[in-house]
């Protein structure tokens, strides 16, 4: 019986799971063994790598596909392919980000954050590919859409963006070396191809942790930290971060307090402590002042005395 390591690191052109004489297993089928418990570990993800249209995958494929299994298909330019699962550190980690970008936007409103397994339909002419067209829909980890990015996010309406990210940032899927490599090779290079500006990996084991800016050639280069470990956005002006704090994870009061950080998370902390502090010091003035009025009366009525 097959792994899931195993079953992960197939080629993604394998084609459809298949029974015993080679043909696809009908999706019935599939889901019918799930749910009388028949199922092995290959049906974590039953139709990875099956090869369908654009139109079938926005009517089958992009929404809960399996009705006995929790998992999200991407299209990778005519193959599903399946999202894997990640480790509490990673979701960590990613949580820590994501409430920091938070916290920018709610400062400075100039984009907006695609999310919640929302698919970019991205498109390219090829003329290697027999379509003409290099085309995927991605489910990034988080997405971010500038307010001046020429297709529009946020209608009530919309289940997918059409359009490419500004930002991607992806948590780092490591369960298998296939999954390493696909997230740092071959999506990186397809959000390279797209044109999104910025590309974020983040990874709580700090062994792929990657922060790249897209080149006049199209290519990806590495975006370095300063002196002081400190990554800065070109997208998001103004947004920047400690490379080490990525890892810690430091709790956001502590981040308030901190010059890198100071100008978006949790301004309002920090307007909070200035106005105690400044009513400290008027209290204190006001004892002094006290103190000074009651020596004098002391003072005057010794004279009467």
């Amino acid at each position: 019986m097959a792994s899931k390591k195993e079953v992960r690191d197939v080629p993604r052109n394998q084609g459809k799971p298949s029974q015993s004489n080679g043909a696809a297993l009908p999706d019935r089928q599939v889901d019918a063994d799930i749910s009388s418990g028949l199922a092995n570990s290959e049906n974590w993800a039953p139709a990875h790598g099956r090869r369908v249209s654009l139109e079938e995958y926005w009517e089958k494929w992009y929404e809960r596909p399996h009705s006995h299994i929790d998992v999200s298909y991407e299209w990778n330019n005519g193959i599903l392919e399946a999202k894997p699962s990640h480790t509490y550190q990673q979701t960590e980690q990613y949580r820590w980000f994501f409430r920091l970008l938070g916290f920018y936007l709610d400062a400075k409103p100039i984009a907006k954050i695609l999310c919640l397994e929302t698919g970019a339909h991205m498109s390219v002419p090829d003329g290697k590919m027999p379509s003409g067209q290099w085309e995927v829909v991605f489910k990034p980890d988080i997405g971010i859409i500038r307010d001046d990015n020429p297709a529009a996010w946020g209608g009530i309406e919309q289940h997918f963006y059409a359009g490419v990210c500004d930002m991607i940032v992806e948590e780092l899927s490591d369960s298998t070396t296939a999954e390493v490599r696909r997230d740092t090779e071959e999506k990186k290079e397809g959000y390279a191809r797209a044109g999104v500006r910025e590309q974020f990996i983040l990874d709580p084991k700090d062994r792929h942790m990657h922060f790249c800016r897209l080149g006049a050639a199209g290519n990806y280069d590495e975006i370095e930290p300063d002196a002081a470990g400190i990554i800065r956005s070109q997208v998001l002006p103004g947004f920047q971060f400690r490379r080490e704090d990525l890892l810690r994870q430091p709790a956001h009061a502590e981040m308030a307090r901190d010059t890198v950080y100071a100008e978006y998370v949790m301004p309002y902390l920090q307007v909070a402590e200035i106005k105690a502090e400044k009513a400290e010091e008027r209290a204190d003035t006001a004892e002094e002042e006290l103190e000074a009025l009651r020596a004098e009366v002391a003072r005057l009525r010794r004279q009467r005395s």
